[in-house]
């Protein structure tokens, strides 16, 4: 048990300094209910996390979470999952909102719903009224030192992760996504300028079958795409609108056979206005294949500095990368 918050130690990326709860105390989950969100039962994986001090979240047997409202974070908080199979699944999901420090590592999160218009609790101090959410897998508003590290994720009525309303310093690394339409956006619309401070990672993680688009879908801020394996899209992979920076490097990238679907980039403008060629977007060591191509735009590399958050591996290595992409079946004398 006391090897587990070493975890906090090995982050990487934008969110590498996302600390969650490595200071504070374990928390076991014994209890996979939900029944009051205003007032938890101790225990349980929402009276865990919207208490004021850091804790280390771990479950104490295999369970099936279904949230009954968004479940709200607070700050320094590690939810882990591993040793158990636990799924947060065919309720609300999770909310990391204008907090600090969050590390989310080994759930499976999937069929999540929109929840809402309901008192909610997110402090020991503190419940509030929740207007209708939309059903995303993870939602950050304004979050910050975050790391969504070796989760499954599937089937959500609207986003798998999504972040936004200036929230930044966010990893998101070793993930498995499969089974959905649009799978992750970055950035709140195109007039939200206060995004242009968000900086995320997105490495080693495995977009797998049935994905469509928004692997991710960017906006105004500093996006790093780097020894990812897209094997399944039927729109595009990496979008997005509002001058964001995207720097792919060292992924993989398997085109389907819709012979128009091959573009991995899709950016939303209108027709008539080509700035989107000063947009800067490149690909360097990506590897393309049954046709993939990247529509590369912008300046020289020193315009992207900015965007280079960790070292990229050869591409020819992203499946050996990926293999293990998703939560870890981890148990009693096996090694993650």
């Amino acid at each position: 048990m006391l090897k587990r918050r070493r975890l906090a130690d090995c982050a990487i990326g934008f969110g590498r300094n996302a600390i969650g709860g490595r200071d504070g105390r374990y928390y076991v989950v014994s209890d996979p209910s939900d029944h009051d969100p205003v007032n938890p039962r101790p225990g349980t994986l929402r009276h865990a996390v919207i208490q004021d001090q850091p804790l280390w979240i771990v479950f104490k047997r295999d369970m099936l979470i279904t949230l009954k409202q968004e479940l709200i974070m607070n700050s320094f908080k590690t939810i882990d999952g591993r040793g158990a199979n636990v799924h947060i699944a065919y309720g609300a999901c999770i909310t990391i909102q204008f907090v600090t420090n969050i590390i989310i590592h080994g759930l499976h999160i999937h069929d999540c719903k929109p929840t809402g218009n309901a008192m909610v609790r997110s402090s020991p101090s503190h419940y509030g009224w929740r207007t209708m959410a939309d059903g995303d897998g993870i939602s950050i508003f304004g979050g910050s030192h975050i790391w969504i590290d070796h989760n499954s994720l599937s089937s959500c009525s609207d986003g798998l992760i999504d972040a936004i309303m200036g929230s930044t310093a966010i990893t998101i690394s070793n993930n498995y996504f499969t089974h959905h339409n649009e799978v992750m956006l970055l950035g709140h619309s195109d007039s939200y300028a206060r995004d242009r401070v968000m900086q995320v990672t997105i490495a080693y993680n495995h977009f797998g079958e049935g994905l469509v688009q928004r692997m991710p879908r960017c906006r105004h801020g500093y996006f790093h795409v780097v020894n990812n394996d897209y094997t399944s899209w039927e729109m595009y992979a990496i979008g997005g609108s509002a001058n964001p920076t995207i720097n792919s490097q060292g992924n993989r990238f398997l085109a389907p056979s819709n012979p128009f679907a091959k573009e991995v980039t899709k950016r939303v403008v209108n027709s008539r206005n080509r700035r989107w060629r000063h947009w800067n977007w490149r690909s360097e060591g990506d590897l393309m294949l049954n046709g993939a191509y990247f529509v590369p735009s912008g300046g020289t590399a020193a315009n992207y500095a900015r965007a280079s958050s960790l070292a990229a591996k050869s591409s020819s290595i992203v499946p050996i990368i990926t293999s293990g992409a998703g939560a870890l079946r981890c148990r009693n004398h096996f090694h993650c």
